[in-house]
């Protein structure tokens, strides 16, 4: 296990946090539906126009490098979206199957066209896969939309499907602050928890992948509480 950032490459995003506090249980309601809202709707029900732009490529390349695959290697990314990740995976490196899971229907229907023959429906916490089905098992900034008794089972279905190699990613803050600012800022998320916090869930589920955090930080362009 190791704490590695394989998304240092995407750029910084500002949040006007402040706009998503108006109306934030009925931006909360709609989100929580993942469908058009949540992906191509307004920004304070989520992405705001989730839309291939190529910011993936080089998050599948150190994927690539840092798990050191080749082809005929088996990677599934779980919370696939709508497959972007995918795509740029199976482009990097020719020969290698790469497989996406998600819940949202509304993603897999409207998911990049390279990557639809290669996308799943299903959830986190109930991976439809064998035992040792892949090499590397990626969950980035999914799992979390799950409570804790789901975030346990998602990272024990992970460990299971690609015990020599995993990588989760998740909400998290470091103080006080971080925690207001998350707490105003996230919509989808049912579970987050400082580092330690979550340290301690990814040992009491016997995960033994690798691991990162997203952790917001306040933006002086915006007002915030």
């Amino acid at each position: 296990m190791a704490e590695v950032n394989l998304l240092n490459s995407i750029p910084r995003i500002a949040r006007d946090v402040g706009a998503r506090l108006i109306d934030k249980e009925e931006n909360r309601r709609l989100a929580m539906k993942f469908g058009w809202e949540y992906f191509d709707g307004p920004r304070e029900q989520g992405y705001g126009g989730y839309r291939y732009d190529g910011r993936w490529v080089a998050v599948a390349h150190r994927i690539i490098n840092h798990f050191g695959l080749k082809p005929g290697d088996r990677v599934l990314d779980i919370g696939c979206a709508k497959g972007f990740l995918v795509k740029d995976l199976a482009d990097a490196l020719p020969g290698l199957e790469v497989w996406g899971m998600d819940v949202s229907s509304y993603a897999l229907e409207n998911a990049h066209p390279d990557a639809r023959t290669r996308l799943l429906g299903g959830s986190c916490d109930r991976l439809p896969f064998a035992d040792g089905s892949f090499t590397v098992a990626l969950a980035i900034n999914s799992i979390h939309n799950l409570d804790r008794d789901g975030c346990l089972m998602a990272l024990r279905e992970m460990q299971r499907v690609a015990p020599r190699g995993g990588f989760v990613q998740v909400d998290a803050y470091r103080s006080e602050t971080e925690r207001l600012l998350l707490e105003d800022w996230m919509l989808t998320a049912r579970t987050y928890l400082d580092p330690e916090g979550w340290k301690a869930m990814l040992s009491e589920a016997g995960y033994f992948g690798d691991w990162y955090w997203t952790i917001l930080e306040a933006d002086p362009a915006f007002i915030r509480r």
